[in-house]
């Protein structure tokens, strides 16, 4: 089960409403669908959690470039919602490189059709996710640890919430927790 909604700051304190995330297929869109809720530019943070699996925030100020945070890479990549936030950029991947190998860095290690070459190997696939383009993701948290440093909750802080309940204590240290449980 997944819960989205977007916290506007205002003049007057946080406001909150839910979203519906059905027609966002990019990080564009969700960063538009943000800027909209915005007042006088704003910082809008939308909040994503796929239910004691993984939790994203993407924090949007005025024009500038959304700032990504998610907890686990590996989850979200398992996520169509998550897919939107694991862009190129944050995953430190160059968005024009075509895939194509040359020999030099190929893994010719003896084994066929990429299967591991003992059974300890499989073990690691719990550390990474695989996108709906194949691509892998490792686990554990990615993009802007400081996304809230400003609004009260510092990189530990961060790095330290559980994804059972992370984004109702986020909204407790921003002051904004009653505001959003009336739209959870």
């Amino acid at each position: 089960m997944y819960f989205a909604a977007l916290l506007a700051r205002t003049e007057d304190g946080w406001e909150a409403s839910d979203t519906e995330l059905d027609d966002v297929e990019t990080l564009s869109d969700l960063s538009d669908l943000a800027r909209e809720a915005s007042v006088d530019d704003d910082t809008v943070l939308v909040y994503i959690e796929q239910e004691d699996a993984w939790f994203g925030v993407v924090r949007v100020d005025g024009e500038e470039d959304p700032r990504i945070y998610v907890s686990d890479a590996a989850a979200a990549a398992r996520s169509s919602y998550g897919e939107i936030l694991l862009t190129d950029e944050l995953l430190g991947r160059d968005p024009d490189d075509d895939d194509v190998a040359d020999l030099d860095s190929l893994d010719l290690d003896g084994t066929e059709d990429g299967e591991p070459e003992n059974e300890a190997d499989d073990d690691d696939e719990d550390d990474v996710g695989v996108t709906a383009k194949g691509e892998t993701v490792p686990s554990g948290p990615i993009g802007d640890r400081e996304v809230l440093t400003d609004l009260g909750v510092n990189e530990k802080e961060l790095l330290a919430l559980d994804s059972t309940d992370a984004l109702g204590e986020i909204a407790e240290r921003l002051g904004a927790a009653e505001v959003l449980e009336t739209v959870r």
